[in-house]
């Protein structure tokens, strides 16, 4: 395995407990406002606590933006990352290839 592939894998497994939370709270957020207005009937003044949950404005005017900037750089350093790892993995199990562990 190549030096990049395993310090590529380190960073990731690194940074994954650290960008869980916030995606996660984003996620969840996110889909309970949509499902919620759509699906349950509810009013906008009803599930906008979500939204400010979701968009991070309960971290204040200074904080939100920064909020923002690096759960959607987590998740694309995660899909990236992610993604890289598993290309690696397509192309060894390609015939003539080793086999993935």
């Amino acid at each position: 395995m190549s030096t990049l592939l395993v310090q590529l894998r380190r960073w990731h497994a690194a940074l994954a407990p650290v960008v869980l939370a916030p995606l996660l709270i984003t996620v969840l957020s996110g889909m309970s406002y949509r499902l919620l207005k759509d699906w349950a009937g509810l009013g906008r003044d009803q599930v906008h606590w979500l939204m400010v949950v979701h968009e991070g404005e309960w971290l204040g005017p200074w904080a939100e933006p920064l909020y923002v900037l690096l759960n959607g750089l987590g998740l694309l350093w995660m899909l990236g990352t992610g993604s890289g790892m598993l290309i690696q993995r397509w192309r060894r199990r390609q015939p003539g290839g080793t086999p993935a562990p």
